[in-house]
């Protein structure tokens, strides 16, 4: 690809770090130039956010928090906001799907899959918003002697530590900051250094909707050091992070010192769970290959990178796979003839490489990809959709999360063996189970340990709660319980005197 990818796109956000409704530069001028996982060319610049620059940032939302409007405003005022937003978000849709094709390669033939779509944070902030005036407290009758009156309150939680990857910027941005801001919490903003450039157009959005200063601030910049202040901060209240293992736990560790609240998203090992008598084998091979290789390759959390496949449809199932795997183009992200993404960096790269060369040598049979795409794509970071069969379930392409198009298929014989298998990971995000025996459904999805199990199918919505089991994090995003991840319970108890009776 020769022609500049910044063609596609009209401008790139010339902003880096918000303040107190300011866009600064870094305090020493240091930036991060990001280049395209397709091309490596360069494609922008942006701040890498200093100690000092969080600790400003900090102290910014704590004062919107303590002394400023927002946690006080009316339930009506966040509500207006939230939905205005939403309608700007739908507006610009064109504009950050292109700036996401940019930063992180997500092509634009996929930015209409719901997870990687504008439409999916317009939702997302749609859906909050209307949490903001039916979620409460209860009045409770007195429990022992006295007359009193016992009340609780939902109240926002404070500072909010937001930290995103780059997979899915609308849709985790929006996961993040939508319940935030509907609570009446205040928010330091750290996108991924990889996808910048949709989160700070997003960001300006919403300046240019009417929220108050310093109740969302932005810090640019990668985990070290920008990240690191961020979460040791003692200002901050509450870190709400997705991304790997390893961070989540130093984030637990990092916030004990002053015990903040943490929600974590931190990837999986989804099986796709595959009986004989599945209403179509072929279907659930593709869609479970589809979320392995299209759009993201295989760069989702929840994506179903194990495929336990009841024997007796085992050969169908694999070449229904492989199929789909044929069908795959890599290429421009906005060539609407391109499928799927290249791998996010070299660094990613190199690791997706490694544990492909090290599933050859286990034992696993190879039956379609195992390298690299060459020819005009050699310089992107492009794999090619790889499919191991006879996976061993305690082996390492069985076990660990690859984040790359790699799909381990393991047979089973029956039901008990298949929740067995399913269930011996150290992850559980999701799962999906294909069957059209609807007690077996029912039974299976009670006994695996997954946050989200579909049935003959599967997607995410905003309404609904998402997170894991196990190592997979802690919480949930979507819905209700998202919602009130943000806030903290208060009770009050109010003696009945004549003045008040």
């Amino acid at each position: 690809m020769t022609l500049s990818l910044l063609s596609h796109v009209g401008r790139l956000p010339d902003q880096g770090i918000l303040i107190d409704g300011q866009w600064r530069p870094a305090a020493d001028g240091a930036s991060w130039t990001h280049t395209h996982p397709a091309t490596g060319e360069a494609i922008g610049s942006f701040p890498i956010a200093t100690e000092s620059d969080v600790d400003k940032a900090v102290h910014a939302a704590r004062a919107a928090f303590d002394d400023g409007p927002w946690p006080r405003s009316r339930a009506g005022q966040r509500v207006k906001l939230l939905h205005r937003y939403a309608d700007l978000l739908r507006a610009n849709a064109d504009e950050l799907r292109r700036l996401q094709a940019l930063d992180n390669g997500v092509p634009l033939s996929f930015a209409g899959i719901y997870a990687t779509s504008v439409e999916a944070a317009a939702d997302v902030f749609e859906h909050h918003a209307g949490w903001i005036d039916k979620v409460g407290g209860e009045t409770l009758p007195p429990y022992q002697g006295g007359d009193h009156l016992a009340m609780t309150f939902r109240e926002p939680i404070g500072v909010v530590a937001a930290i995103l990857p780059w997979n899915a910027p609308f849709l985790l941005y929006a996961q993040k900051v939508a319940p935030a801001l509907a609570s009446g919490c205040t928010v330091v903003l750290k996108p991924s250094e990889f996808a910048t450039f949709t989160v700070l157009r997003m960001v300006e959005l919403l300046v240019e909707a009417g929220l108050p200063d310093g109740v969302l601030n932005v810090v640019t910049g990668p985990g070290n050091p920008t990240g690191e202040a961020l979460v040791t901060h003692p200002l901050v209240d509450k870190v709400s992070f997705t991304g790997s293992r390893a961070v989540g736990r130093h984030i637990i560790e990092a916030s004990a010192g002053t015990l903040k609240r943490v929600s974590l998203e931190l990837g999986g090992k989804s099986p796709t769970l595959v009986f004989p008598d599945a209403p179509d084998v072929g279907l659930a091979a593709m869609t479970t290959m589809g979320t392995v290789t299209m759009g993201l390759s295989g760069q989702a959390c929840v994506a179903h990178t194990r495929a336990l496949v009841h024997r007796d449809v085992y050969d169908d199932f694999l070449n229904a796979a492989q199929l789909l795997a044929g069908m795959i183009t890599y290429g421009d992200p906005f060539d609407p003839a391109v499928l799927s993404s290249p791998l996010i960096n070299s660094k990613q790269l190199d690791r997706v490489l490694g544990y492909i060369e090290r599933g050859k040598e286990s034992g696993a049979r190879l039956v379609a990809g195992g390298g690299r795409v060459d020819g005009d794509l050699a310089e992107g970071n492009f794999v090619q959709p790889t499919i191991f069969a006879d996976v061993d379930n305690t082996a390492e392409l069985a076990q660990e999360e690859i984040f790359g198009p790699v799909l381990a298929v393991v047979p089973f014989t029956d039901e008990d063996e298949a929740i067995r298998l399913a269930n011996a990971t150290q992850y559980g995000l999701g799962a999906g189970i294909y069957t059209t025996d609807n007690r077996r459904a029912f039974r299976v999805a009670r006994a695996l340990r997954a946050g989200t199990v579909g049935i003959n199918g599967f997607q995410v919505e905003p309404h609904l709660p998402f997170g894991g089991f196990k190592q997979s994090g802690l919480g949930r995003e979507g819905g209700r319980s998202a919602y009130e991840a943000y806030t903290e319970l208060k009770t009050v108890l109010m003696p009945l005197t004549d003045e008040l009776m």
